[in-house]
């Protein structure tokens, strides 16, 4: 009661590109409660939250509406300041009252904290208390409370370096991502069935290997990039347009990836035995077979699955003791594209079996063909959830550990 809290939520939400309005209010749904806890206690507020990145501008907005929706859902006045850490966000956080409660501005509008700058000047945590944001806001502060595991994999001053200057607790959403995808890893229901799709590859494979690995998946169903990638690598010639297609991506370099996969675990990977492409603007199917080496086919991109896939895929669903989704089957957002995606959720959504989704596209896909109450859990986490089940150090929670280490002796 009376401390000053900075409080280090993941609220980046994904946003209409014409409107700049917030389409999904899951991660501020999940934030919520840690930070009504701390107002109920009467603690003073301060929000530090990202949106959008320099490589995601058109999500690189203010946090105005995230400040409402959390009003609404906390039942507080949850105020906006368009500053960071400047003299006005310093002085704002200090005439914070009891129970008050300010987001600061978008941390991606400091250099500091955009992943560009993790990417290529590589701090140490300890090196972050000099950069400006840890110098202008840890001395106003009691206590930092940390609840972004969807933010875990990112080295950034807001995620690691105040845990060396402040004491340091884990929010109610950190500690419940953290104990679901534990027990994914740890004790999965067999059989384990892997859903992965989406566009975002590139952690994808460390995982598969890992969870095969260690008998954590007992089978792994491919859609989106991943089906492409797999299909490839086990010989299938899917023509030129999905060469540049993965060529342009940079994604090339997976397909030998995907043969040591296939040859070291090749009762694992079931891939898709037909698939979707567009012929006169409406949607086509075409087997494996005929689409393999077919000069018809050479120009075709293959948006999504075909219904054959989708049956084998919901048998293989319909089997399981437990059910990981990231990502989604096919281009959804196409209603042409959306007929994998849509009834391989709903069969996962009606499954007995215990179920996590996790990822901000995987849900937003969710979000539209199912509701979010059919699965066992619903994780916030992306890149982070994919790096910890590939069996990496995640920099956030080994700052956390390293803080807890010291708060438990003091």
């Amino acid at each position: 009661k009376g401390r000053t809290v900075l409080f280090r939520p993941d609220i980046n939400s994904p946003i209409d590109s014409k409107t700049k309005r917030i389409v999904n209010t899951n991660r501020l749904e999940k934030a919520a409660p840690t930070l009504k806890a701390l107002l109920d206690g009467g603690a003073k507020v301060a929000l530090l939250a990202h949106q959008g990145d320099t490589l995601d501008y058109q999500n690189l907005i203010p946090l105005a509406e995230h400040a409402q929706i959390l009003s609404t859902l906390t039942g507080y006045n949850v105020a906006y300041l368009d500053d960071v850490c400047g003299p006005a966000a310093q002085e704002r956080v200090k005439a914070l009252k009891q129970g008050e409660a300010v987001i600061l501005g978008n941390l991606r509008y400091l250099s500091e904290e955009i992943t560009a700058f993790e990417k290529e000047v590589k701090l140490k945590p300890e090196q972050m208390l000099d950069t400006w944001l840890i110098r202008s806001l840890a001395p106003l502060a009691d206590l930092y409370v940390n609840d972004a595991f969807a933010a875990a994999h990112r080295n950034a001053p807001s995620m690691v370096a105040f845990q060396e200057l402040l004491p340091t607790v884990g929010g109610n959403q950190l500690v419940a991502e953290y104990t679901a995808l534990s027990k994914v890893a740890a004790t999965p229901i067999h059989p384990s069935v892997f859903v992965l799709g989406g566009g975002k590859i590139s952690d994808a494979f460390g995982m598969m290997r890992n969870v095969l690995e260690n008998k954590t998946a007992d089978k792994i169903l491919c859609g989106g990039i991943t089906a492409l990638v797999m299909l490839i690598a086990q010989g299938t010639n899917l023509g030129k347009a999905t060469k540049k297609l993965l060529e342009d991506r940079d994604l090339l370099v997976f397909i030998e990836q995907g043969r040591e996969l296939l040859k070291q675990f090749p009762d694992a990977f079931i891939v898709p035995v037909d698939l979707a492409y567009e012929k006169d603007g409406e949607r086509e199917e075409a087997s494996i077979e005929e689409i393999d080496g077919s000069q018809a086919f050479s120009s075709k991109l293959f948006p999504d699955l075909g219904s054959k896939s989708i049956e084998l895929y919901k048998q293989e669903i319909a089997k399981a003791g437990s059910i990981f989704v990231n990502g989604p089957a096919g281009v959804y957002e196409d209603k042409r594209w959306e007929t994998a995606t849509k009834e391989i959720w709903q069969a996962i959504g009606s499954s007995k079996a215990y179920t996590v989704v996790g990822g901000g596209d995987t849900i937003t896909a969710a979000t539209r063909f199912t509701d979010l109450e059919q699965y066992s859990y619903v994780c916030t986490a992306g890149g982070a959830m994919v790096r910890f089940l590939s069996g990496k150090k995640l920099p956030l929670i080994e700052a956390m550990e390293k803080a807890y280490d010291r708060d438990t002796k003091e």
